[in-house]
């Protein structure tokens, strides 16, 4: 059976919890089917998601995603534990290895091996789940005798990917991709990777849900959009994790202006890297027929689940972004 295609909010709303409940009894009352909280700061998001699960109805809740250097495999495992009970069915649970800018600097941790952490993690909050006495000895994490009670059900556990080696790990140990930031001309070989690494666990690579947290201004002034979207991020494809993406994706000549526009502190040059043709190929910016029709591309090209992220610089720019996508406004062909 095919996946189902899904939209969904992104989450958190803001500071106050209330702002976040707000906003799922909004997309639950609007045919909005899921809500995808991202996980860097505070307000804590696994405690947040506990918080505020009595307030939800139907909607599917996921982590586009925790890293995996700032908590344990048996601390992941424990509050895992927590919200499946809460959420019955409707969790997912995404791990990731952030960047630097989260490891190193706010947290002091350094970012090594990511690939093999993200792994090895995984595959132990999977068996911890489980309920299985943790007997682990692995290249980055280590346990012996932790054990919980197990979970009749355990949720999903997704891994975060950019460049093939992780998709595929992604596609092989876990149980769904999350994809974030990548231009649309990548997709074709990024889907390429999920069959491969599905194929290496004998999966059936339909079966894997692939996620992506997308980018969205609904607007009719796509010069304002683009000239948002270029300051917000020409930041992140300075990071180490995302300039090299940008180059894998195709892009080698915007990466390397972008890390020396970065190391020289010159945010014209950094930002001016990003043409209005790379940015069109990255974010999603126009008005309800154009972004709808991109996002409509992107399932079309192998994408489950669209996080609907608004570039918004207004409450009428967030608003309009996400009444796009109401159930009554956009149906998946």
């Amino acid at each position: 059976m095919a996946l189902q295609k899904r939209i969904a909010v992104t989450l958190p709303a803001g500071p106050k919890l209330e702002q976040t409940i707000e906003r799922i009894r909004w997309a639950e009352d609007n045919g909005i089917p899921d809500g995808w909280f991202s996980d860097s700061g505070a307000p804590d998001t696994l405690t947040q998601i506990a918080a505020i699960a009595h307030h939800t109805r139907n909607i599917r809740i996921g982590v586009a995603v925790t890293p995996v250097y700032t908590r344990t495999p048996a601390v992941l495992a424990a509050s895992i534990n927590v919200i499946a009970q809460v959420l019955p069915a409707r969790f997912v649970m995404g791990l990731g290895s952030s960047s630097q800018t989260i490891m190193g600097q706010w947290n002091g941790i350094p970012l090594e091996k990511p690939l093999t952490r993200v792994k090895e993690t995984t595959l132990m909050v999977r068996s911890m789940l489980k309920g299985e006495k943790s007997d682990f000895d692995l290249e980055t994490l280590y346990s012996k005798g932790y054990r919980q009670a197990p979970l009749d059900d355990p949720p999903p556990l997704y891994m975060a990917a950019l460049r093939p080696n992780m998709i595929e790990a992604a596609a092989e140990v876990g149980d769904g991709v999350i994809f974030n930031l990548w231009p649309a001309g990548a997709l074709p070989k990024m889907m390429d990777h999920v069959r491969i690494g599905a194929e290496k666990a004998g999966k059936d690579w339909q079966d894997v849900e692939v996620v992506n947290r997308a980018m969205v201004l609904v607007t009719d002034d796509k010069a304002r959009g683009r000239d948002m979207f270029r300051a917000a991020f020409a930041p992140y494809y300075a990071t180490p994790v995302y300039n090299a993406f940008l180059s894998w994706a195709g892009y080698e000549e915007a990466a390397r202006t972008i890390q020396e526009g970065w190391a020289q502190k010159d945010r014209a040059k950094t930002g001016g890297a990003l043409t209005d043709e790379m940015i069109d190929e990255i974010a999603i910016i126009g008005d309800e027929d154009e972004v709808r029709a991109r996002i409509q591309a992107d399932a079309d090209g192998g994408v489950h689940t669209h996080i609907i992220a608004p570039m918004a610089a207004t409450a009428d720019d967030l608003q309009r972004t996400f009444d796009a996508f109401r159930g009554d406004q956009f149906k998946f062909q």
